[in-house]
């Protein structure tokens, strides 16, 4: 019973001390080592014990106490604060956003086989199509074919995501965790586009010129690939909070995501061959913003939600 009446009062002023009153705390420990506690039975005096001493007391009122005390060695016990040294909302999403950038760099393979992907796509296409006999043919086709490729090459890195993470638990304790969750799965998100995305665009010019694309909507084809690829991974991050429980997901994931892709697809083609026929370009360009806030909104939010159900 003394222990758990010490127990009340150090934690009040313990969680003063984390904001600065390093002092306060010392003093407190030095008059609680010489005062009774247990001798306060009602909770009123408790609570008045606790306020008052909440800052730090004048050093005639610990000696007073201190004579009058009759055991002045109580057993005293520290209680874990959990919540004592939460770091600020955005601490914690760089911290699991940085954690998933080294945990794929780690995993090259995973990091590499969707650009290889891509690469051989687009490549074999092109050796497919001969650009001596169908160059204007090959060039039109490039804006449909580069976002194919990118499309499918996104998809072989979803399950990537969400299923090491739930694997190994790691996934329900960043559901239990005092943060949002659809902040914590935004942080995840933006490293898998990072991951994955970010690559794509930056070899789309190289496999552009592979297919005969016009200079001209060179520009255009990194803006749809810069708005949609996000896209691509919002929505392809509900598909697999979705799926993350069944042990053979994904073929159903692919149900599952490739009709929220086609969209995207079409408005992003739809502006480079645009582009490079001398077109404007702006309603699709429009299109492909729209979607990626929409996505933004909403996306994050449904697969928190998915998450909890499946893991529950």
């Amino acid at each position: 019973m003394q222990d758990r009446e010490n127990h009340i009062f150090l934690d009040p002023l313990l969680c003063r001390a984390r904001d600065g009153s390093r002092k306060a705390l010392g003093l407190f420990e030095t008059f609680a080592q010489s005062v009774k506690v247990s001798k306060y039975k009602d909770s009123s005096e408790r609570m008045a014990f606790g306020f008052m001493f909440s800052t730090a007391p004048p050093r005639d009122a610990v000696r007073k106490k201190r004579r009058r005390s009759k055991n002045p060695t109580p057993t005293l016990r520290v209680s874990n604060m959990p919540h004592a040294t939460i770091p600020s909302l955005w601490r914690a999403f760089f911290t699991l956003f940085r954690r998933d950038l080294l945990l794929a760099m780690r995993r090259r393979n995973e990091l590499i086989n969707p650009l290889l992907f891509f690469v051989l796509v687009v490549a074999l296409f092109a050796m497919g199509v001969r650009a001596e006999e169908h160059g204007k043919l090959l060039g039109v086709m490039a804006p449909g074919v580069i976002w194919v490729a990118a499309l499918l090459a996104s998809m072989l890195s979803l399950e990537s995501m969400f299923r090491s993470d739930f694997e190994d638990g790691s996934l329900e304790q960043i559901l239990l965790s005092p943060y949002p969750t659809l902040l914590l799965v935004l942080a995840k998100v933006a490293a898998h586009w990072l991951v994955t995305g970010l690559p794509l665009i930056l070899l789309a010019p190289l496999l552009g010129v592979l297919l005969s694309l016009p200079g001209s909507a060179m520009g255009t084809l990194l803006q749809t690939l810069l708005l949609g690829t996000p896209v691509l991974s919002l929505a392809g991050a509900i598909g697999v909070s979705l799926t993350i429980g069944l042990r053979r997901g994904g073929a159903l994931l692919s149900l599952l995501v490739l009709p929220l892709y086609v969209p995207v697809l079409l408005f992003a083609a739809k502006a480079v061959a645009d582009s490079a026929l001398g077109l404007s370009v702006i309603f699709p360009l429009k299109m492909l913003g729209a979607m990626l806030l929409l996505w933004l909104a909403l996306g994050p939010v449904a697969t928190a939600a998915a998450l909890k159900i499946s893991v529950d």
